[in-house]
């Protein structure tokens, strides 16, 4: 699980990383970013930190990588930097199954991390991921304008029924991002899209993916 910044993998990707823990598989979180002053105070930068660790841990992440990359900056960087920290990763944890955020994302860092976590997807060596996914971020994937930029039409759903409670309680333990009802990242708002994308395929709750690749 590709994730920009500390919460859009909970916010996307929590109920799915939740039932494959719990279904025996390995789940792993790549954090590409990190604030850095004076944008971002210190205790702040901190407290994030905090919070993934708490709330990967809620999920039953196995390793969380940061990769400290600049926050709001990415775009400051050379591509290939971006794209060799996240290949990286790839090398060492041979994923099978990738999520990235969605290309048409509002957040130019969700763009980029999109771009260069694709092109460590390739398939050009041996134990390249066969499937990939791009998952949706409440108000990142919904705010950017679909005439201009590819709208998220996912046509993947994965059933969490049994873990929607589990990713409410991770989402809730980024006590620095959420937010009350009705701002988009509350938990209120969280219950409402997953059971909106699960009444699409007939299931109490469900997260959705657009899928970018399978290789089967």
């Amino acid at each position: 699980m590709v994730a920009p910044h500390p919460d859009d993998e909970v916010l996307g990707v929590g109920g799915t990383m939740a039932r494959l823990a719990a279904e025996g598989n390995e789940v792993y979180v790549v954090i590409v970013t990190r604030g850095f002053p004076p944008h971002f105070d210190a205790e702040f930068i901190a407290q994030g930190r905090r919070e993934a660790g708490i709330a990967h841990e809620v999920l039953g992440v196995k390793k969380t990588f940061f990769l400290d990359l600049p926050a709001v900056a990415l775009d400051t960087l050379a591509h290939r930097d971006v794209n060799a920290a996240i290949g990286g990763v790839f090398r060492e944890v041979a994923p099978d199954t990738v999520f990235l955020p969605f290309v048409g994302d509002i957040h130019l860092d969700h763009q980029l991390v999109f771009l260069s976590a694709l092109v460590a997807t390739r398939p050009a060596n041996a134990g390249f991921p066969t499937a990939v996914y791009a998952y949706e971020t409440l108000s990142e994937t919904n705010w950017n304008a679909p005439y201009l930029a590819p709208a998220f039409t996912p046509n993947t759903f994965v059933d969490i029924s049994g873990y929607i409670d589990r990713k409410v309680a991770a989402m809730t333990a980024f006590a620095s991002q959420v937010k009350e009802p009705p701002h988009e990242r509350s938990a209120e708002t969280l219950r409402a899209l997953a059971t909106v994308r699960g009444s699409t395929v007939g299931v109490r709750a469900a997260e959705a993916f657009v899928s970018i690749r399978q290789v089967i």
